[in-house]
């Protein structure tokens, strides 16, 4: 699988775990009960797969590497997505800290800005890398992506985090 194939990867599990904070968010905005501690397990599971995972990835090794083969890091696509990053961070600790209808519009706010982010990045970033990363960047890249994963563990893997993500939707949807 090449780095951009692993990336891919990892935003589908994402978007899994946005569909499961979007529903808990219709159960919290309904009125029904939705336990700050499944909030809590939803945040460290974003802070773990999406940010210290994923983003680690594309910020310490993916970016770095393109801007090496020549894509600007200001003014185009690389700043964006750091600076959705940077958002995305912003939104994970509003709905970490918020309570209530506070925590629900940050929760919205985060899945509209990560559907978006995810689908420039599959339709633009991606190819953009695939286009001008040789095969020996590419194979560097994915020793980095290795060593960010050994360094985590089983979190960071995309079976654990498909794991720890249907333990969060069961334990959600058996709140009921």
């Amino acid at each position: 699988m090449t780095p951009t194939q692993l990336l891919r990867e990892e935003h589908r599990v994402i978007l899994k775990g946005l569909d499961v904070l979007e529903r808990a968010a219709a159960r919290a905005a309904s009125g029904a009960f939705v336990a700050d501690g499944w909030w809590a397990a939803a945040v460290t599971w974003l802070r773990a797969f999406a940010d210290r995972n994923h983003h680690a990835k594309e910020e310490l090794a993916l970016f770095p590497a393109m801007v090496k083969a020549g894509v600007p890091s200001e003014g185009g696509p690389i700043a964006v997505m750091l600076e959705e990053h940077v958002e995305g961070r912003r939104l994970v600790t509003a709905m970490d800290l918020g309570t209530g209808a506070a925590r629900i519009a940050a929760c919205g706010a985060y899945i509209s800005l990560l559907r978006a982010h995810i689908e420039k990045e599959n339709e633009i970033v991606f190819p953009l890398a695939d286009a001008v990363l040789d095969e020996q960047a590419m194979q560097g890249l994915r020793r980095e992506f290795d060593v960010v994963e050994a360094e985590q563990g089983v979190a960071a893997t995309l079976a654990g985090a498909e794991a720890a993500l249907e333990r969060l939707a069961e334990a959600m949807e058996g709140a009921r």
